[in-house]
């Protein structure tokens, strides 16, 4: 996974909900062909963000049905975002490089 954190029902909140600062979480499934598209794109993002500060997780929706409960995730790809705990943006399908950048630029600002 590289630089990327497998975000899960163990560790969401302390990852993610208590972590503070910028985080982004990709739900996805291992049979999703777009998740699959979408992967290489993410962990070149953890890689960009890591120096930032900001965390970038992925999270199997089949392995952590309850937090894709929790958030209403329908489909996937999609990308929650969240600043200081808090679910602050949404981003459905397989997202160009530049699209999730810019939001993840505009939570850091």
């Amino acid at each position: 996974m590289g630089n990327m954190i497998e975000i899960n029902s163990d560790n969401f909140e302390a990852e993610v909900l208590n972590g503070g600062g910028v985080s982004l979480v990709d739900f996805s499934a291992t049979w999703c062909g777009p998740c699959k598209a979408l992967a290489p794109t993410i962990e070149e993002l953890a890689g960009e963000y890591r120096e930032k500060g900001v965390k970038i997780g992925k999270c199997d929706v089949d392995e952590s049905g309850d937090i894709a409960a929790r958030y209403g995730i329908m489909s996937v790809p999609t990308i929650l975002f969240f600043k200081d705990g808090e679910k602050v943006d949404t981003m459905m399908g397989n997202q160009p490089k530049n699209s999730i950048q810019a939001k993840i630029d505009a939570l850091l600002a």
